[in-house]
This record gives C-alpha cells, structure tokens and sequence, in this order.
C-alpha cells in the first residue's frame, strides 16, 4: 500500500530486473523533455531574481525623484545607462526600473498568494467534502456553488472601495473567491481516489477518516493541484493587474504591473513609450511563461500519456 502515487512504475533498460521507476520520476524525466516547459522555468526563474535583487543594480528608489530631468521628459526621460535610468522615467521623474521591481515584487506576491490559498483551503474543503460524502459532500458543495454564483470581481471591486484600497485587503478579497474552483476539482479527484484498493485497507484496519484524508487522499491530489497551481497564479496577476488598472489596486508610492501598465497607456501620447513596454513586457512574458510551465506539468504528471 503506498501513501503516494508511486505504486505504478514502468521497467526501462539498464535497470535491474523488477525495479521500475517511479511516477515522479518518470514525470521528471518528462518534463525536462518538453523545452518550452524548461525554458519557461528558466523565464520565471531570472523575472523572480530580477525581483527580489534588481534593485541592488540601481541607486534609486521606486519613489526617488531625479529634479534633473523633471522638465525634460519625454526628450532626456527615455532608458539610459549614462545616469542609469536603465528603463527611462516616468512622468514625475521616478526612475522606473526600480518601480519596475516593486511592481514584479507585489504582482508576483499577489499572484503567489493567490495561489496558496486556493491549494490550501480549496484541497483542504474538497477533500473532506468528496471522502465524506453524503449529505456532508451536498451541503458543502451546494455552498460552494452559491459562492460561486456571486461576480467575482465585483466582490473584490465592493471590497475594496467599501474597506481600504490596500494590498492586505487584495489578499483578503482574492482569498475569499479564489478557493472554490480548487475546491470542486479536489472533490471530483477525491471521489475516484476513495475507492482505490489502499484506501479500503486503510478503511478496513480502522484507520480514522483524518488520518486517511491527510495520508492517502492529499498526497495522491498533487499532481492535479501542481498543475492547476501553475495556471492559477496568472490568473491571480490578471485579477490584481485589472484592479490596479481600474485604480483601485495597490496605492501610491506602491505599484504593481497593472498601476505602471495604466501610467504607461495615459502617457503613451506624450512621447513615452518606455513607461508603458517594460511593465507590459514583463507582465506578458510572465504569463505565457506561467502558462507554458502549466501545460509542461499537465502533460508530464497525465498518467495516460505514460
């Protein structure tokens, strides 16, 4: 009985008789196969370098004012090495690489978060709800459907004008929402799981239904919640990127994709295309990274492309 779905392995040559290779591993293997699924890791990897240490390569802040080139933007405000404004400046004369970070900083932490609260609680509540079953499994299902029948983002759009337009209340409202759709993908998987022949034995030994939930139905969800995961995230930054698009994200001196995005589109007329490619190519780059990492996972952890 394995906790872990790692009881299906196929033989390959050059290992000893009656040992296979692990479903892990052969996803591994798999993945690494798929070019566009390791060069988008390599992508995601370098923008979230550039994030946590692309300010080390500036001297200024995201709010540092450069009162030499105020009144000469667009003319001398475009991407420099001379005075090392390497993405130019915005319309106040901040430096925008630097504002560049922070918002890859906040945007990815949006995304991030997102994320993890839809896997945790969303795995967590369609566990319980599938292994349970039952009137259990309906009442918290139709629950789920209630939340889901409500607009997303006028929740989270009525939350932040009726609260504060801050970024714990960002999390606050995508963590209210985002969860659900996690939630109804854990159930179905889970359905299917609690009938496997190792769940039975567990069930027959009397093994508690928390210990069966934690040791046999979770771990043998992620692989579906890996995938979903990946593709998650994007759609986080897509919502936050939205707000802060509308005005009503992340705040000032703060910024994030969607806030320089939005700069950058209502000064395009005034000569400064700087303030709108970086921003733009670094959220578009991101995504389709995030995406094709989904679709390399999805591809590798599918046990009928074994």
């Amino acid at each position: 009985m394995s906790d872990i779905m790692t009881s299906e392995t196929e033989m390959e040559p050059g290992l000893p008789h009656g040992k296979g290779r692990s479903l892990w591993a052969d996803a591994r293997r798999r993945f690494l196969r798929n070019k566009a699924a390791v060069a988008s890791l390599v992508v995601l990897a370098l923008v979230l370098v550039f994030a946590c240490l692309g300010q080390l390569l500036t001297p200024w802040s995201n709010e540092e004012i450069d009162w030499n080139l105020l009144g000469m933007i667009p003319q001398e405000g475009g991407p420099s090495l001379v005075n090392r404004h390497y993405f130019g400046v915005d319309e106040t004369g901040r430096d925008l690489y630097a504002r560049v970070v922070q918002g890859t900083r906040i945007s990815l932490a949006v995304g991030i978060v997102g994320a993890l609260i839809s896997v945790v609680v969303g795995t967590a509540y369609g566990a319980v709800a599938g292994y349970v079953g039952g009137k259990t499994d309906n009442a918290m299902m139709r629950f789920v459907d209630l939340m889901m029948s409500i607009p997303y983002m006028f929740v989270l759009i009525l939350l932040l004008v009726i609260f504060s337009r801050s970024i714990v209340m960002l999390f606050v409202g995508i963590g209210l929402i985002s969860w659900l759709d996690m939630a109804r993908i854990a159930r179905g998987q889970t359905l299917s799981i609690k009938n496997t022949e190792y769940v039975e034995a567990a069930q027959a030994i009397g093994v508690s239904t928390p210990t069966i939930i934690r040791r046999h139905v979770i771990p043998n969800l992620l692989g579906v919640v890996i995938v979903y995961a990946t593709l998650l995230v994007p759609q986080m930054i897509i919502f936050e990127s939205f707000i802060s698009f509308l005005g009503l994200g992340v705040q000032e001196p703060s910024t994030s994709w969607g806030a320089l995005i939005n700069q950058g589109a209502a000064n395009l007329r005034n000569g400064t295309p700087w303030m709108l490619g970086f921003p733009l190519a670094f959220f578009v780059v991101t995504l389709f990274a995030m995406f094709f990492l989904g679709d390399g996972l999805r591809d590798a952890l599918d046990p009928k492309d074994r």
